[in-house]
């Protein structure tokens, strides 16, 4: 389009893909900058550009493998081709070769017009790969070498988060989200994040505010509507708004366990155990593995007066390797103190 006299469409349509692919963000100013240049210069290089197409569409597909052999196809064209590089690195590391893919990564140079993407994405992996402290010390250069993208910042908050480091990790989403101009939409992931570190360190009512920020960006959001309406039900606050909020996310994903979870704690702390256990049970089926899930489902068994199976699902919920709040929470439960325990949530 640029090179047609058409810049704002490009401009405009440059910016719908990184909203798109959020990491690309902070690689606008030098797409930007680069879009004058012509993109095929040669038969081979459109071949190259028809293989990124057909595997983009494949890997939309669940065809990892295949979109995989067109990435490699597409590189044997044209090894310098790096946004079949950053692909070709997705694949591998959703298909658990994060090694793979940071070999994948690591022609792409720093002035590339790609290249802060792809340091974003290898900072992903050393830190997959154990390197932790290599990851945030190269996210900390690209928040200095770009300081008008919220994504290096945001992402040192994600892997701080992960390693309970909470206080570090609501430093950087701070950091990221001075750095957003006008928060939009595509922003909610920011304050949920923000918000889930708050919960972890015990901050509630800046968690609640951060949750609610991202529900005001992004209404219908699955992920917001079940944390809060879970965390308002778990502390038998607000049940009916609660409800409201976890039908809503139970409504665009019927068959997400922790959601379906949540559906069965609200109806437990609302009194309704028979439809407690129902529900439960269908979350038990989709997570068979997880410890609350199925410590939930025996506080309901408990609460219908089921008090057998209540017991022996306290137990299996201490063989699914639960967090350490809870191993203590669940041998209170078999210790004799169901009565209480049980109701409480304790």
């Amino acid at each position: 389009d640029v090179r047609d006299g058409h810049e704002a469409d490009a401009m405009r349509l440059l910016g719908q893909v990184a909203q798109d692919a959020p990491y690309l963000g902070v690689a606008l100013p030098g797409l930007i900058a680069d879009s004058h240049k012509r993109v095929v210069t040669r038969a081979t290089d459109g071949i190259a550009e028809a293989y990124l197409a057909l595997a983009g569409a494949l890997r939309q597909q669940d065809a990892g493998d295949f979109a995989m052999l067109l990435l490699r196809l597409a590189l044997d064209l044209r090894p310098d081709f790096t946004a079949a590089r950053l692909m070709a690195a997705e694949v591998l590391a959703a298909d658990h070769h994060p090694d793979f893919a940071e070999q994948m990564l690591a022609p792409v140079a720093d002035d590339d017009p790609l290249g802060a993407p792809a340091r974003l994405q290898r900072a992903m992996l050393e830190d997959r790969l154990g390197h932790t402290d290599e990851a945030l010390s190269e996210l900390a250069r690209l928040s200095k070498d770009y300081p008008d993208s919220p994504l290096p910042d945001a992402q040192i908050g994600d892997i701080l988060r992960l390693k309970t480091r909470y206080a570090d990790s609501v430093a950087a989403y701070d950091k990221a989200i001075a750095r957003l101009k006008t928060p939009g939409h595509d922003d909610w992931l920011l304050y949920y994040s923000r918000g889930v570190a708050y919960d972890r360190s015990h901050q509630w009512p800046m968690a609640q505010a951060d949750f609610e920020h991202a529900l005001a960006l992004a209404p219908d959001q699955p992920a917001v509507l079940n944390y809060l309406g879970y965390s308002w039900a778990d502390a038998d606050k607000h049940l009916p708004e609660a409800r409201q909020m976890i039908d809503k996310a139970v409504q665009q994903r019927p068959n997400d366990g922790a959601i379906i979870d949540s559906l069965g704690w609200v109806l437990l702390r609302g009194g309704d155990s028979k439809a407690a256990v129902k529900t439960l049970e269908r979350a038990v089926e989709l997570e068979p593995q997880d410890a609350t899930i199925n410590g939930h489902l025996g506080d309901a068994y408990w609460a219908a007066g089921r008090k057998l199976e209540a017991t022996y699902q306290w137990r299996r919920a201490l063989t699914l390797n639960p967090e350490p709040d809870d191993v203590a929470k669940l041998e209170a439960k078999l210790s004799g103190n169901h009565a209480s325990a049980a109701v409480s949530g304790q």
